[in-house]
């Protein structure tokens, strides 16, 4: 039984469970259900839902396709602006974004399942491999992606429908990024990530070489030498440290590991998890730590977060999930230590903390969690090395509104600049506006030769 155990243990569960523990957390609507959500939608002419989205999808559009028996083209109309659509449908906090600017709140207060209705679409589309883009006639240019994330993908499939030939560069085994290794195993399954990496690259004239850092195998002036242009769409590699004692203790962890390597699970039953669990944080990637480990076979899961409630830049659908599957959240504490026996953690203390005059402060008082496992999801940090003389601020690279870098021939989008949002859509959104920039400074240069001739 789970409460003979102790330490952090793997196959803490039956394997029947696993499988129904890691199941979609939202299933796919079948015709009938995609008709009668799409029904409700009043097709806004000023729609709100649209101005919500980061890439501006027609949603009244896409709806009525649906409502009208044709999903084929309302995957199209939705790949037109976000060419990963099938994951933002998934993955996207529809409850903050579109969804929740639709008018139907108002009456009803229960939007349009905008998101379930986006994936009805595009995976009908995806499935059937309908492939609604060519590439143009070669222009001879060549572009460097650094990142074969959401940004990297986005932008690199855009520029090669313009004709351009693109090589990405990619750090990691695989390519998708935060899609592939970032986001909670329940809310992609069957290796969605990758039949979409398959899907986008299908367009011919992408080259993806894995392995391959910025700042160990190129530096960003060997591409600026090589390509025509560069788009930077590095992500956060980096995790804030809590900088107190015990840190370093066996059985503190990253999150953001934590949720990779079950990502890359095909069971589960091999991702050790901790009888009980601390995790550190307020964002989505705490809650999706906390929430798995649950679904792992923890007995207890706990999220502490310093500030409230309403501070929590998790969602309150997410936040709601959590608390379903048995999460308990608290609030106004930070941690002060942790507490370790034989080398190992213990537990936590933590600090009770208040606003004063706006100020997060400590109220002097302590508290002990007993835990064997720590999670830290206190946000992550940009690093990379061999940028040269590229412009930052506060650890992030600057652009203007196209995503032009301080260099001539680099731009830049997704997490890694300043103002980079950490949603998949908005990187989405990104990476497709500095391709449509980086093929407008394209032809606003002379031609080349070889174009010409």
């Amino acid at each position: 039984m789970g409460t003979t155990q102790s330490g952090i243990l793997g196959g803490r569960l039956p394997l029947k469970e696993y499988e129904a523990n890691f199941s979609d957390l939202h299933p796919p609507l079948d015709k009938h259900e995609a008709l009668v959500a799409s029904d409700r939608c009043y097709f806004c002419h000023d729609a709100p839902c649209m101005t919500a989205c980061p890439t501006s999808i027609d949603i009244p559009m896409f709806i009525r396709q649906i409502a009208t028996g044709n999903p084929i083209g309302s995957a199209k109309t939705i790949f037109d602006q976000n060419i990963l659509g099938g994951m933002c449908a998934r993955v996207c906090p529809t409850e903050t974004l579109c969804e929740q600017a639709c008018v139907r709140n108002t009456a009803e207060e229960r939007p349009v399942e905008i998101g379930r209705l986006q994936r009805y679409a595009t995976d009908i589309a995806m499935k059937e491999n309908k492939q609604f883009y060519a590439r143009s006639a070669s222009t001879g240019r060549k572009v460097a992606v650094v990142g074969a994330g959401p940004a990297g993908l986005a932008c690199a499939h855009r520029l090669a429908v313009k004709g351009h030939d693109v090589v990405i560069y990619d750090a990691r085994e695989k390519s998708g990024g935060l899609n592939e290794y970032g986001i909670a195993a329940y809310k992609s399954v069957d290796d969605f990530a990758q039949k979409e990496v398959d899907y986008v690259l299908s367009i011919g004239g992408i080259e993806v070489r894995h392995g391959q850092a910025l700042g160990r195998d190129f530096s960003l002036a060997d591409l600026t030498e090589q390509y025509d242009a560069v788009f930077l769409g590095l992500g956060l590699t980096g995790v804030n440290a809590l900088r107190i004692e015990g840190e370093n203790a066996e059985g503190v962890e990253d999150a953001v590991d934590f949720i990779a390597a079950l990502r890359q699970s095909k069971t589960k039953a091999d991702i050790p998890v901790g009888r009980r669990v601390v995790v550190l944080g307020g964002g989505m990637t705490a809650i999706d730590a906390a929430v798995q480990a649950k679904l792992l076979g923890a007995e207890e899961v706990t999220i502490c977060y310093r500030r409230g409630k309403e501070h929590m830049n998790a969602s309150e659908f997410e936040q709601d999930l959590a608390a379903s599957k048995g999460v308990t959240i608290r609030h106004w504490l930070q941690p002060k230590r942790i507490a370790l026996k034989d080398g190992k953690v213990a537990g936590i203390e933590l600090e009770y903390t208040t606003l004063d005059n706006g100020k997060l402060t400590t109220t002097g008082e302590t508290g002990i969690i007993a835990a064997d496992q720590i999670f830290k999801a206190i946000g992550q940090t940009f690093e990379a090395s061999g940028l040269g003389a590229l412009q930052m601020e506060g650890g992030r690279i600057v652009i203007d509104a196209e995503g032009r870098t301080s260099l001539a021939s680099v731009w830049a989008g997704g997490d890694c600049v300043l103002g980079g949002e950490d949603l998949t859509v908005s990187a989405v959104a990104m990476g497709r506006d500095a391709a449509e920039s980086i093929d407008k400074a394209f032809a606003a240069a002379q031609p080349l030769a070889s174009a010409v001739a």
